[in-house]
């Protein structure tokens, strides 16, 4: 069964870390680019970070400098690394691969407040 099971959200404050993970089964992430979403409430959902196949990153501006995208082949995991936490970056956070062709996950609330 295809499937996504993102973790490791929390309540944190402004200026605090997290690090989420997301495990896969019934494929290898590691054949395609994966990237993390968010969606803030009553917001769309948006891509924040992307790795591709090579380990090549990218993130979008406002969260560039402060999110760590990262892959571990040998456990079929991606993992985001968000430091500097801010009040903006509340949000239910999925992994997928950009291609799509995935179900989404039930995802990982994570909530900045002070």
């Amino acid at each position: 069964q295809v499937q996504l099971v993102e973790s490791g959200g929390g309540v944190v404050q402004p200026g605090g870390s997290l690090r989420l993970s997301c495990t896969a089964s019934g494929f290898n992430t590691y054949t395609m680019a994966m990237g993390w979403y968010r969606q803030p409430p009553g917001k769309q959902r948006v891509l924040v970070a992307a790795i591709m196949t090579g380990g090549t990153t990218d993130y979008t501006d406002y969260v560039k400098g402060r999110f760590i995208i990262s892959r571990d082949n040998a456990k079929n995991t991606v993992y985001l690394q968000m430091n500097n936490l801010k009040l903006e970056d509340t949000a239910v956070y999925y992994c997928r691969p950009p291609s799509g062709g995935v179900p989404w996950g039930q995802g990982t609330q994570v909530t900045v407040s002070s």
